[in-house]
């Protein structure tokens, strides 16, 4: 019966290509898995009825409550137009120097990752307001839209990040019970914020490395990063910069400040900012019951999706521990040469895989919670498996056929870019973005140290 737990592995992925709502796809896959089981003999009905407390234990959970609160202030943010005036002041601050309308998408893309962390919000504005202006320019059609979805999908490894409240809710729980199995009974926690401040250091490398790939590509091949005319930015100076920057700033201090001062936890902390993206819009005078109303629905609409998801998953390990998986996943990690290096290498190729047809929510759900017991069992520090993670589940984002970030600046690219320029485009970012789990990977300390100091 060991190949039940990776037949129903396989059955969801083939459930989930077909198109089928993914929430459904986990649930109905682990009940038909449970009722041939119970009438083979192989299943136990008993383990069903731990069902009901994994659903309490969803709605009771106040990490959590995060998630629409995060939503909240990224869609809100998205209608106030913080995005655009932070483009059109940093295009006038950097459009002169040669590649400095990509410097700028950059440095505004970690902007609005650490201010929304809505990847799709982002690429789209990007793609809108950015994109007909670095063509029309004489920017290459592949630097210009790779550059925008690999800066767009910044906000899934910049916190406040959904991703890694996720992550954080999952690795918590995967960490506990790791501890419980090795007879520990005075257990340590990890928490989203451990995971926020983990993923500081690698996700401001990964500007950085993005910042010198354009740099390098603006001083070694100018024509195909070209610095826009003077004429073009007639500047309204420095204030107008400011007027853009300030703002987000603000909110971005509010928030990871208090997180990182220990004043407020995730969930607080993104009840601040949801708070204070209603105050930009205000002050933008963006703030009316039309906008407010979308607002709400476009959150609602996520949180339902992303508890759906859950509840789904939940039910799924559960079916799958029930046949034996989490004992199957053991043994083979066990008999893999290598030790912890040689499963870790397996898991992350396996996620990053996946990431080719599954979306991160699905990975994060269904995946993370089978491997992640196991690995941290093994040794793993809690927090640099966590951003590892996150840094792997990024490149979902980017990588064909049904990478998101590529589908979203599909939907508003100008006519004249072709698909394949835009998947091209993606391909040094995704290197770049594995080239940071390399490093990440070889020195540990750039995501334990800065939580260490913190919080001893």
């Amino acid at each position: 019966m060991e190949w039940i737990p990776l037949l129903m592995f396989v059955v969801v992925c083939l459930v989930l290509l077909s198109g089928y709502p993914v929430a459904f796809a986990l649930g109905g896959t682990a009940l038909l898995f449970a009722g041939a089981g119970m009438a083979l003999g192989g299943f136990n009905p008993a383990d069903l009825t731990f069902v009901p407390n994994r659903l309490f234990g969803i709605i009771e959970n106040t990490t959590l409550m995060a998630v629409p609160l995060f939503v909240f202030m990224g869609v809100m943010l998205e209608k106030s137009r913080v995005a655009e005036n932070l483009l059109s002041s940093m295009g006038r601050l950097f459009g002169p120097l040669p590649g400095g309308m990509g410097i700028a998408i950059i440095l505004v893309g970690a902007l609005l990752a650490a201010s929304t962390g809505i990847v799709g919000a982002t690429v789209v504005t990007m793609g809108l307001l950015s994109l007909p202006t670095m063509l029309k320019q004489g920017y290459q059609p592949q630097l210009s839209t790779g550059l925008i979805c690999a800066t767009g999908t910044l906000g899934q490894i910049i916190p406040p990040s959904i991703a890694l409240v996720l992550l954080g809710d999952v690795l918590g729980n995967a960490y506990q019970e790791a501890q419980l199995k090795q007879g520990l009974w005075s257990l340590d926690t990890v928490s989203v914020g451990d995971l926020f401040v983990g993923a500081l250091i690698p996700g401001l490398m990964l500007v950085g490395l993005y910042l010198l790939y354009v740099l390098g590509v603006s001083l070694w091949k100018p024509h195909l990063a070209p610095a826009m005319p003077t004429d073009q930015n007639t500047a309204s100076g420095w204030g107008t910069v400011l007027k853009g920057l300030v703002p987000p700033l603000l909110l971005i201090l509010a928030v990871l400040g208090s997180i990182l001062t220990g004043k407020a936890t995730p969930t607080e902390a993104a009840g601040v900012g949801a708070f204070g993206a209603l105050l930009l819009a205000a002050f933008n005078r963006r703030l009316n019951l039309a906008i407010l109303q979308e607002v709400v629905r476009s959150t609602s609409r996520v949180t339902a999706m992303v508890f759906m998801i859950l509840i789904g998953a939940s039910l799924f390990s559960l079916v799958f521990r029930g046949f034996g998986g989490e004992e199957a996943v053991h043994h083979l990690f066990d008999a893999m040469p290598g030790g912890v290096i040689g499963a870790t290498l397996m898991v992350m190729l396996l996620i990053f895989l996946l990431g080719f047809i599954l979306d991160f929510i699905e990975i994060t759900f269904v995946v993370v919670p089978i491997v992640g017991p196991v690995l941290l069992a093994m040794g793993l520090d809690p927090v640099w498996l966590g951003v590892m993670l996150a840094l792997n589940l990024q490149t979902s984002f980017l990588t064909p056929p049904f990478g998101f970030a590529l589908f979203y600046l599909r939907g508003v690219a100008p006519a004249e870019v072709q698909t394949g320029q835009i998947y091209q485009g993606v391909v040094p970012f995704i290197l770049i973005q594995l080239l940071m789990l390399a490093i990440l990977a070889m020195f540990p300390a750039l995501a334990t140290w800065l939580p260490e100091q913190l919080y001893g």
